[in-house]
């Protein structure tokens, strides 16, 4: 009986994130704005940033409109490692849907590899962003400073529940980047 239960269970919370709307973009996104370098404050565990204590992004635009997107990463031995990829529009009414690839190039024009990028809050100045996709699966708090002050991050994260992300999962990419 509790193996059913726990099925039920199971299936029921897939079927309801399946089910679930995507998250919104921000209304608009001015790519040019966006450029430069982002440090990452706080971000749902994934695979691809395993032992990763602390990491920046930087997106620069390429002559062809694409953006070159280089993530660094701060290991927990104190060791660098970094990854060079590249990003284009997808939504261009908005500009707030990207798709991202950090397969080598060669492979990219298959389609394989390449993720969604939603910015699904950014501050009006561009000081940070919150980056998500379609399933809610990953998630980053972005700023173009080391660290946010403690009422921003605050109103970040009430913004996150109200579009039914689970804030609970976030962990801080440094001690210290929240401004007490």
């Amino acid at each position: 009986m509790t193996a059913s239960i726990f099925k039920f269970l199971f299936i029921s919370s897939l079927l309801h994130a399946t089910a679930m709307e995507p998250p919104a973009t921000v209304p608009s996104l001015d790519l040019k704005r966006y450029l430069g370098v982002w440090h990452e404050i706080a971000r749902y565990p994934n695979p691809f940033q395993k032992g990763c204590d602390s990491a920046t992004a930087r997106y620069t635009l390429l002559p062809d409109g694409t953006l070159e997107v280089l993530n660094t990463c701060q290991n927990q031995d104190g060791s660098w490692r970094s990854v060079l990829g590249t990003a284009r529009v997808v939504d261009t009414v908005t500009g707030a849907k990207l798709k991202v690839s950090f397969v080598p190039a060669w492979l990219r024009w298959t389609g394989i590899g390449w993720g969604d990028y939603w910015v699904v809050d950014l501050a009006p100045d561009y000081t940070y962003a919150v980056v998500s996709e379609p399933r809610r699966r990953y998630l980053w708090i972005l700023s173009r400073t080391p660290t946010l002050p403690r009422e921003v991050y605050a109103g970040i994260l009430q913004r996150l529940r109200t579009m039914k992300f689970d804030v609970t999962l976030l962990i801080d990419s440094r001690p210290g980047a929240v401004e007490p």
